[in-house]
């Protein structure tokens, strides 16, 4: 009959001392059943829980150890571990378990409290805490404008839309986001994502700028406000917009590209993206021109838009083919993801507006990304308080790995 024993080891971080401890056990041929290793602040802290048959000379063992741990100036622990208990802990191998993403400006322990508590409501227990992002300096906070961390939690959720909506009431109140995703292999294997243009690339809605030029600004963003608010029809709205446009001279294009402003993180992330392996589409109900120009900045794989109705140097008020909208999105993302030879389950969608919830709904990992208030309620995801370099932390990324690209 054997007997399993917890050993915890905490005490000044060094190279070597996994090799020492392990080294003892081994001198007995002991079995290490789970091990898991931590380092905080130049701090280890080691456990083993460890399989030791009743005749392997057990005293032996833990004499062994407790004289390397004090040597390497470590404190270490026995705990036993019952026949019962540890049947159950292997039981629970096959509950299901999901990531907590926590994004914002900074971290707190009220924010990690707020969230452990919703964690603990739901009956779930936290295995892991991560921190993604990098270390912060006390003398140049200034320096790091974002804060990631990532809990890994274990057990069933009898209603997983219940606990999202706890989530999202928790960020509301603690003013981050809070984003869970089941922890599968399609979380660790996206391959695609695709993108709204307008207020999501860019910080800005072209047919306004457009509109600007062409001196019918209020009536045009009118229209925008109630289309992207699922008020009006998109198709219909677009040609209302776009018949208000008529006449406006072509040569404005080129200048108001020029001065489009990127959305914050938008070339952190996609230069990640693109080293990492990713393609990078543009899903836009806005204009042909512009996703160019933005292909050609960026590194845009993929670029589909509405190409503008241009005759004698003018526009017609009209584009050509068949108008993008949510229900034409959701299409060319399904096509993507068919051509890349990838599932659905590969496939990240980023938008702001009710056009895009069709392409949110239906990819794997559906972000709501500075949306409007129909938009953020019906996504699984939702970023409001960072850029959108903070998707890379929604993949599990740690800064390290962002290092070797400039981060």
């Amino acid at each position: 009959m054997s007997e399993v024993v917890l050993v915890t080891v905490v005490g000044p971080d060094r190279p070597g001392i996994t090799a020492a401890l392990t080294g003892c056990l081994a001198n007995y041929n002991v079995t290490i059943l789970d091990v898991g290793q931590s380092v905080i602040h130049d701090t280890v802290s080691l456990g083993m829980l460890i399989e030791l048959p009743r005749d392997a000379g057990g005293c032996l063992v833990f004499k062994d150890l407790l004289l390397k741990a004090h040597e390497l100036d470590l404190n270490v622990r026995f705990t036993p571990v019952s026949e019962e208990d540890y049947e159950q802990w292997v039981a629970a191998q096959g509950q299901s378990r999901h990531i907590v993403t926590l994004l914002g400006r900074q971290i707190s322990s009220r924010h990690l409290a707020r969230v452990a508590e919703v964690v603990a409501h739901h009956g779930l227990n936290i295995d892991n805490i991560t921190r993604l992002t990098g270390r912060i300096s006390l003398r140049r906070p200034e320096e790091k404008r974002i804060a990631s961390v990532e809990l890994s939690i274990r057990g069933d959720v009898p209603d997983l839309t219940m606990l999202h909506a706890h989530f999202l009431e928790t960020a509301r109140a603690l003013e981050i986001d809070i984003a869970i995703q089941e922890d599968n292999i399609y979380r660790r294997n996206r391959r695609l994502v695709c993108f709204d243009m307008d207020s999501t690339l860019i910080q800005a809605e072209v047919i306004d700028e457009l509109a600007r030029e062409a001196g019918v600004e209020e009536e045009v963003a009118a229209i925008t406000r109630s289309a992207m608010a699922g008020e009006l029809d998109f198709a219909d709205s677009f040609r209302k917009r776009m018949a208000l446009l008529e006449g406006l001279d072509e040569s404005v294009l080129r200048d108001i590209a020029e001065r489009l402003p990127i959305t914050e993180g938008a070339e952190r992330l996609i230069r990640n993206l693109k080293r990492f392996g990713y393609k990078v589409a543009i899903l836009s109900g806005g204009f042909t021109f512009f996703a160019e120009h933005l292909r050609r900045k960026l590194g845009i794989d993929y670029v589909f838009a509405n190409p503008l109705d241009i005759r004698q140097g003018k526009l017609t008020g009209k584009v050509k083919g068949e108008i993008i909208d949510g229900r034409r999105k959701a299409y060319l993302l399904h096509q993507l993801a068919a051509q890349e030879g990838i599932s659905l389950e590969q496939v990240i969608a980023v938008g702001d507006g009710a056009n895009d919830l069709p392409m949110l709904s239906i990819a794997g990992l559906g972000i709501a990304f500075h949306a409007k208030p129909v938009v953020k309620e019906q996504a699984q995801h939702a970023i409001t308080t960072l850029g959108l370099d903070a998707i890379l932390y929604l993949l599990g990324m740690h800064d390290r790995d962002l290092a070797e690209t400039g981060g």
